[in-house]
Parts: C-alpha cells; structure tokens; sequence
C-alpha cells in the first residue's frame, strides 16, 4: 500500500514556512505524495452545491482564500528530492490546455519526474463564470477534450489536434514531461462519467469516501464501482489491471482506545482498527491511500503529529 496525504491550500497553514514543513516531514516519513486542491478565485455568493459534504456547503467559502495550485506544486520541487507531487485534482477547463499543459510539462521537468496530474471537472458554476471559460455545462466534454489535446502534447514529436473546444496544429512543444509517455493521469469524482472517463483516458481513478450523491464509503461499495471500472476498460479496450485505484478519505482518527465496533465509522479507532480497514481496502484491490489531513489537523502541530502517528502505528500493521 502506498500512502499520500493533502497540503493546505488555504487558512493558517497556507504559507510557505507550514507548506515545507509539512511536505519535508511527509518526504521523511516515507509518504509516496503530497496533494494540494485546486481553485483559482473564490467567489463571495455560491449557490453551488459542493459534492462533499451533506449540507452542500463548500468549507472554504467563509475564507475566500487559496493558494493556485501549479504554483505550489512548482515551489515543492524544489523544497523536496523523493515525494511525488500530485493534483488532486485540478480543474481541467479552467485553464487553457496548451498553457496548462506546459506549466504541467515544466513541473515535471523540474521534479525530476515527480509529477502526477489528477484531473476534474469542477462543481462550482460561479468560479466558470468568473473565470470567462468554456460552458460550465458542457464541462465534462471540455474535460474530456483538454485530456486528449495535452497528451497529443506530451507525446507527440509534431503536436497537431482538432476538437471540438481546442484545436492547434503545425507547432513545437518541448521541453515534453520527463516522465513517458506522460505524467500518470488520474481522474478525480465518483460519479459513472468521471469512472468511464479514467477507463478510456487515463491511468487512475481516484474517488472520494464522502460523497453522499455517490456514497463509497465501504470495501462494498467501492468494490461495486470498481467492476464498473472494468466493464468500461473493457469497452475501450483496456486492461482495468493497468488502472491504478487511489482511493481518498476525509477521516483520519486515530485514538489510543478501541472504538466501538456498533457506532464506529471506518479509519477511525485505535491503530488495529484503521489498519484493518486499510487491509480491507487493500484487499478489493486499491493500492494507494489518500488522507486529506490538511482537512482533520487543527494546526501545525497537529498535522505533523497524525502524520507521524500514522506512519509510525498504523502502517506497520496493515
């Protein structure tokens, strides 16, 4: 089992002295990637609802604030040597694919091929419209269109693409990725769109465990979506064995007491039981663990604490 866990985007640990610090001791613990989150403006009024929580409150509105995405994941490669350096996930139409793709490109390059590119679609219609980009309706076959228009520019010695949102033809594109073909691509969301999209385009899925319009919050129901995963890797011709699963949690509770098995939710308890829902997880075939401890730590102090805890008391035992 692999293990990676967020970075702060915004509020108190959003600076560049907690950022390092949290990415170097994340490095030395022997986490596999760092993860950051992706808004580039906030807007003041959001009637959006957000995908993951029950109230369909986004929990960083009464902020406002939030770190750009690339920038930050720039500025770790050069604080780290080991770690892959994740999106998780950014929205792909929010940006140009041709400049997305090369600030992705320069990222690699400078990480020394550390790069993974989660990839979305977005939820919020308000943050497309500020932004002045393509219909947040037809967000899914932009998304769909960017993915293919920057791997023709990774991959390609001559880039050329005609689609339907972009389009480009008769130019260089280098420095390509240090990694080949191209930087892993995984897809984030839950949904039967955000899956098919993983099967025919990508090299992950990468779902969340709190979405209540697509709850996967056990081995059971993961492992549901995941037959899923193959039947459309079948349809496209692809080995669902060469799709990695990633699976992302917002809970991580460690205490030094066993929980209660009739009332306890999963990755919560004490280190025997987090490890055994891990194991289970393990099990149905997920090879890679994202704790969105950025989420549950109430400081600095904290998120190094849980990190270290987590390493140290739970994985040995998974």
């Amino acid at each position: 089992m692999k293990y990676g866990f967020t970075v702060p985007s915004r509020g108190p640990l959003a600076t560049p002295e907690s950022i390092v610090t949290i990415a170097k001791k994340g490095e030395s613990l022997g986490f596999d990637s760092i993860s950051l989150g992706d808004h580039i403006l906030v807007p003041r009024t959001i009637e959006s609802s957000y995908p993951y929580t029950d109230s369909g409150e986004y929990p960083g509105s009464a902020n406002g604030s939030s770190l750009e995405q690339l920038s930050v994941l720039s500025f770790l490669a050069g604080q780290t040597s080991n770690i892959r350096l994740s999106t998780s996930v950014m929205v792909v139409p929010h940006r140009n694919p041709l400049v997305a793709a090369k600030s992705l490109a320069t990222i690699d390059v400078l990480s020394r091929g550390r790069l993974v590119v989660g990839v979305g679609t977005g939820w919020m219609r308000e943050e497309f419209e500020a932004l002045g980009v393509q219909p947040f309706d037809e967000r899914g076959a932009v998304t769909d269109d960017y993915i293919q228009a920057m791997k023709e520019l990774w991959t390609s010695s001559s880039p050329s693409y005609n689609g339907r949102y972009c389009s480009f033809k008769d130019i260089s594109f280098l420095p390509k990725p240090l990694q080949k073909p191209h930087p892993p691509l995984w897809v984030g969301g839950e949904s039967k769109r955000a899956i098919r999209r993983a099967a025919r385009f990508c090299d992950g899925w990468c779902p969340i465990d709190v979405n209540p319009q697509f709850p996967l919050n056990s081995p059971e129901r993961l492992s549901i979506a995941m037959e899923e995963l193959r039947l459309y890797a079948d349809e496209a011709e692809r080995s669902a064995d060469d799709i990695e699963v990633i699976y992302r949690t917002h809970r991580l509770e460690l205490s030094a007491t066993t929980t209660n098995s009739s009332n306890r939710q999963q990755f919560s308890g004490d280190s025997n039981q987090i490890a055994g829902d891990i194991s289970r997880y393990r099990d149905i075939g997920v090879n890679n663990l994202m704790v969105d401890l950025a989420r549950v730590a109430t400081d600095l102090e904290d998120m190094l604490c849980k990190m270290e805890d987590f390493a140290e008391k739970v994985w040995p035992k998974v």
